[in-house]
């Protein structure tokens, strides 16, 4: 699934960018400043920036530069009210896959969103794309492109819901997932309040799911995490 991450510190533009590049097979996460977009980029999970460069706390071609050290073929498009000849060269050398400027018109703004997301698609296709798609361990066989996932050679059926937390589990492992990233990236539908207990009642259902035992560990205070290897 592919995952757009926002980054644009005024509000009703940010939710008007959420509705405007929505779609089923696609999943948006927003962010108003650089130190939440660091902290969704750690998890690994991000297929594509839309940044801005005017936030709260720095420059967006901060951000630019360190994901371009850490992760070249990600695509970065920036988004941003400094349109002088000057401000669009900076950003290209600096990295920026492409450069809209304020105003725009937003049935251009996801055509060139959707040809950087299929330009990347080709880039990551092929075998290197089907194994970053998939997970392995030991009895655990999960394809999250084609939603098949298996323990012990048996089918089980997920939930989306289920799925994603799967999803970011698994990618971090053996890495612990805070709680709270878990429930914005898991919960993205615009909802005010998710209540905590819901993320429980969903990792009970995985565990019963997959017969994970101490697969899905409880972190307590912090959150979960996939365990690699034979569980104790």
């Amino acid at each position: 699934m592919e995952q757009l991450l926002i980054v644009e510190d005024d509000l009703t533009l940010n939710q008007g960018l959420c509705k405007a590049l929505k779609d089923d097979d696609r999943q948006i996460v927003s962010c108003v400043n650089i130190a939440e977009a660091r902290l969704q980029l750690s998890l690994g999970t991000v297929t594509f920036v839309l940044l801005d460069i005017n936030l709260p706390d720095g420059s967006g071609l901060v951000l630019l530069r360190e994901i371009k050290k850490e992760k070249p073929s990600l695509p970065v498009v920036l988004l941003t009210a400094n349109d002088t000849d000057r401000d669009i060269v900076n950003g290209l050398e600096e990295g920026a896959d492409d450069y809209i400027t304020k105003p725009f018109s937003l049935a251009v703004l996801r055509a060139r969103v959707n040809s950087q997301l299929r330009r990347a698609s080709k880039l990551t296709g092929g075998e290197a794309g089907k194994k970053a798609a998939c997970f392995t361990d030991g009895k655990y066989s999960f394809n999250f492109r084609d939603m098949l996932f298996y323990v012990d050679g048996l089918s089980v059926e997920l939930s989306k819901t289920e799925q994603k937390l799967l999803c970011l589990l698994t990618q971090n492992a053996p890495n612990t997932v805070p709680r709270e990233l878990l429930i914005d990236r898991i919960w993205t539908d615009g909802a005010e309040y998710v209540d905590e207990n819901a993320l429980s009642v969903t990792v009970k259902r995985l565990r019963d799911k997959l017969s994970s035992g101490d697969k899905i560990r409880t972190v307590y205070g912090i959150g979960y995490a996939w365990c690699l290897g034979e569980a104790k």
